[in-house]
């Protein structure tokens, strides 16, 4: 478990030391950063990014204080009571299982969700535009379907004979949950039958690669656990001969096939808004939860060639980015 505060650990970015920030004249702000999982840095990246485009400098003005496990969902909970007793001015609930880990450890701290699917589906807020409470955030995808169709007709448009298709989900993430009911719709439109194989950890991945043999393609739903351990789902995609397609571009980046979905360090970008108006006293209740605004299609051609398959031209041209 990583119980470390946030600047100066992850990136050369972040250099300043947080005693260097107490130091400083005036008013520092402390937020709390809540995740199942190491945040990919693009996260990290925009997030910082969002933060100086409002005036806050890491050293100077604000102290970020990371709270992660290795994707494990149970030490959440200590993790969100950690932070409130640190008195953190707000915590940014990055994921569904951390803003479900915050909202039962306060009900007064600002709570600042980020990268969540449906939020309304998994009973963080009422609804998007009056969320009341002490959470607000932005979403990643507003209902289960949004995506899971999507992705499902591009695996169809690379495999056009697609029939079966493992999916990879994360019991213990509550927005698995949401997201497996909302690809079983899809499949059903498109005429394509789902084998879910579940992980419950690292441990599971070999058993997970064994299982999904016999299938026509892997979709991978999205959870903190996936990312932090990306590199190794892609490898166990790459041995199973098996087209896959994620949900982040950071899975294609380490060898994954194709993605297509939310531009995460954008949405972290834009959290630094919500976390701005917050720190300048709005209340969450008043701040609608905002939707995804930018979306990413990107291709690792490499890959599609080790795995001896034609993109489809229409789809190369469509893509945001091709990896050569």
């Amino acid at each position: 478990m990583e119980r470390r505060a946030f600047i100066g650990t992850l990136t050369g970015a972040f250099l300043t030391a947080p005693l260097a920030a107490e130091a400083q004249a005036g008013r520092v702000y402390r937020i709390g950063f809540l995740r199942a999982g190491q945040p990919p840095e693009s996260y990290l990246v925009g997030f910082q990014q969002g933060l100086r485009e409002h005036g806050y400098v890491y050293g100077q003005n604000v102290v970020v204080e990371l709270r992660t496990t290795d994707g494990n969902v149970d030490q959440l909970p200590q993790l969100a009571e950690e932070l409130v007793r640190l008195k953190v001015d707000v915590i940014l609930a990055s994921a569904g299982p951390a803003a479900l880990a915050a909202a039962k450890a306060t009900s007064s701290v600002p709570i600042v969700f980020v990268g969540v699917v449906d939020p309304v589906g998994l009973g963080l807020v009422p609804s998007l535009g009056r969320p009341g409470g002490n959470l607000t955030g932005l979403a990643a995808t507003t209902t289960s379907e949004d995506f899971a169709g999507k992705r499902l007709e591009l695996l169809k448009a690379i495999v056009p004979s697609l029939k079966r298709v493992a999916v990879l989900w994360h019991p213990r993430n509550l927005s698995n949950h949401i997201q497996l009911k909302g690809a079983q719709v899809a499949a059903r439109t498109l005429g394509v039958r789902l084998e879910p194989v579940s992980i419950e950890g690292p441990n599971d991945f070999v058993s997970a690669g064994k299982a999904v043999r016999g299938n026509d393609g892997l979709l991978f739903l999205e959870s903190p656990l996936f990312t932090t351990h990306r590199a190794r789902l892609a490898e166990l995609a790459s041995k199973s001969r098996l087209p896959a397609i994620y949900g982040q571009r950071e899975y294609v980046e380490v060898g994954g096939l194709m993605c297509y979905g939310t531009s995460f360090p954008d949405l972290y970008r834009r959290a630094a808004l919500h976390v701005d108006k917050v720190l300048k006293g709005a209340k969450p209740a008043d701040l609608p939860v905002e939707q995804p605004t930018k979306f990413e299609l990107v291709i690792n051609l490499k890959t599609a060639k080790a795995l001896g398959l034609t993109i489809p031209t229409s789809l190369l041209q469509r893509a945001d980015e091709i990896i050569q």
